[in-house]
């Protein structure tokens, strides 16, 4: 199951990137809820919030490493325990970005709640989920 996981988050991060690019990058912006929630394409070059601008290298070796543990961990858990399912959150995340940087040298963001302070996307979204509930998981519940 957690492959299925995986697989739909890189699938569903690509999608909706392609998507940015076609119908957002020639408009920049679309407010959908005016002052509130737009699509907004950007080319982040950097991580979170912009920072570490043009160390695209570095992003990817970092990922290549943290996927590799995640890979690892994931084979050491049950396979049908939640523990895996929030890592494979977090690895489709990671491969998510990791495609994109890999093929434009940058990460596209698109999805831009204007009282947060960074456009973000789906690969984005997962990863950040996926940590919380792993975060929930080791404090409130204990080892695998």
């Amino acid at each position: 199951m957690a492959i299925v996981i995986v697989a739909f988050v890189v699938f569903l991060d690509q999608v909706t990137k392609y998507l940015a690019v076609k119908y957002l990058m020639p408009i920049g912006s679309y407010p959908v809820i005016k002052n509130f929630f737009h699509l907004t394409y950007v080319e982040n070059k950097g991580a979170a919030f912009g920072m570490l601008q043009n160390k695209t290298l570095f992003f990817i070796v970092i990922t290549v490493t943290v996927g590799a543990v995640l890979i690892y961990s994931m084979i050491k858990l049950p396979g049908n325990s939640v523990y895996n399912y929030t890592l494979a959150m977090i690895l489709g995340g990671a491969i998510g970005n990791l495609i994109d940087r890999v093929r434009l040298g940058y990460v596209v963001d698109f999805i831009n709640f204007k009282f947060f302070p960074a456009v973000f996307n789906v690969a984005d979204s997962f990863i950040v989920i996926g940590a919380i509930i792993l975060g929930y998981l080791m404090i409130f519940k204990g080892k695998a």
